[in-house]
């Protein structure tokens, strides 16, 4: 579908974030149902789990600084019809994810003991939640890969394929969990580690796919003679673009281990609160990631093609329909909570608990939907650092400062830090309402010279 032909930009969105909305989701699955099908298990596991989780989020983060940048970067050339540069931002994106993959599954496994002792993790879940990190942690490379290619083919608006590859994998890594975790068809019962292989096979199942799929239908080139001689100028762009939002993402999962620190203080039971918590909200603000996902996507197509002036109304209908759609989910979360918690546990503590951070979470969903439209519009615009300096300030000072003074220190507990993350959130929803209204983006980007981004002539995926 050519977007220059395109008059309903609305509905383009829309057909493009449902597939990247149902992706996210099973690949949200992927990673909770471990937590899920191992409550059945171990509510200690559930704890472990969560532990490690924040780590591997941590991970993610780092390896989305490339596969960010690749998904604006060949947007913006396909906009401007340049093959030869979309191949070679891909397989650049490939080389630096699969350096990064190396690097990290090395620090995993040297540091692991020495990161879950500073966050105080109880040691009746340490060996389980280090275990289990080292297990995922091993395909790091393989994740980052898989990034890369999930991100060209996103570029290329090929939502549907990826979200099919995601929904072959939650297959698998339910039927790896219900086999490896309870030892059936003569498996030994695994727990924990059961659960860890399953989400690293389905992962490697899922990246062969997804070359499968780029070999089939993307007319892009993976070379070595791209990188030679090497793309320094490419490599510019694409840390240009993702750095700033990847610190801005590595502050905020940095932040969260502190308040998972300031959580392990209070034991297990407010611990595996937490971690059903995180798991019923993502839901609530999946949606929204899906939009803005779709919207920088288009936003970049747009700027590549030089259409400005369709930028400005398509970013501000998102923010609305995604505070919306986000206030309106956890709202049905708030007034079923004991149904919702009552699907994994039974204990009236957590569903007490659970019930007040929900209504915590009706406040702090209004700025989190905003921040995270806004924040990816702004990247796509190329007002990049503002929002990764915006969320250093506001998450360390609200988030962790404001979490550690009403939660611990004056004893509020979970919902002390929660009412604390809903300041932080706000506040930087507030901020990137008026940055994008009267920002410099406008003018700036207005007068940057496109002429680099306008050659050779290629089929408009769109």
């Amino acid at each position: 579908m050519d977007i220059e032909k395109q008059k309903d930009s609305h509905s383009l969105v829309f057909k493009m974030s449902v597939p990247i909305f149902i992706e996210l989701l099973l690949q949200m699955l992927v990673g909770n149902v471990d937590q899920i099908m191992i409550s059945h298990y171990s509510q200690n596991s559930v704890g472990a789990i969560g532990n490690a989780n924040q780590i591997l989020n941590i991970i993610i983060i780092v390896l989305s600084v490339m596969s960010l940048a690749t998904t604006i970067l060949i947007s913006r050339y396909l906009g401007a019809k340049n093959k030869e540069k979309i191949s070679e931002v891909l397989n650049t994106s490939l080389f630096l994810l699969t350096i990064a993959g190396i690097v990290i599954t090395f620090v995993l496994f040297s540091f692991n003991t020495s990161i879950f002792s500073w966050m105080k993790v109880p040691v009746e879940i340490f060996f389980e939640t280090s275990l289990y990190l080292m297990i995922v942690g091993a395909v790091t490379v393989i994740q980052g890969l898989y990034m890369g290619f999930a991100a060209t083919l996103r570029s290329y608006t090929l939502m549907k394929d990826v979200m099919l590859v995601a929904v072959i994998m939650n297959i698998i890594n339910i039927i790896g969990n219900a086999i490896l975790i309870n030892g059936l068809l003569g498996f030994p019962k695994l727990g924990i580690i059961g659960s860890a292989l399953s989400t690293d096979i389905s992962r490697i199942l899922g990246l062969f796919m997804l070359i499968w799929i780029f070999y089939k239908k993307i007319d892009a080139e993976i070379s070595w003679k791209y990188l030679k001689p090497f793309p320094v100028n490419t490599v510019k762009n694409i840390l240009h673009l993702g750095v700033p939002s990847g610190v801005e993402q590595l502050s905020y999962n940095v932040s969260q281990i502190f308040i998972m620190k300031f959580t392990n203080f209070f034991g297990t039971i407010v611990i595996t609160t937490k971690v059903y918590c995180s798991m019923f909200i993502y839901i609530a603000y999946i949606y929204t990631i899906a939009l803005s996902e779709a919207t920088q996507i288009l936003v970049s197509y747009l700027l590549g093609a030089n259409f400005l002036k369709k930028v400005n109304l398509r970013v501000w209908v998102t923010v609305g329909l995604s505070i919306l759609i986000s206030e309106v989910i956890t709202l049905l979360l708030y007034f079923n909570s004991d149904f919702v918690f009552g699907l994994l546990t039974k204990d009236p503590q957590i569903l007490e608990l659970g019930h007040k951070i929900l209504f915590v979470e009706i406040f702090l969903e209004f700025g989190r939907a905003i921040n995270i439209v806004m924040t990816r519009c702004l990247i796509a615009v190329e007002d990049t650092v503002f929002p990764a300096g915006m969320c250093i300030f506001s998450a360390w000072l609200f988030g962790v400062g404001a979490g550690y003074i009403l939660g611990v220190k004056m004893g509020y507990g979970l919902v002390g830090i929660w009412a604390a993350m809903a300041v932080d959130e706000c506040f930087r929803g507030i901020i990137f309402l008026f940055r994008f209204r009267y920002g410099k983006w406008w003018n700036r980007v207005h007068r940057k010279k496109l002429e680099d981004l306008r050659p050779r002539i290629i089929a408009n995926p769109l």
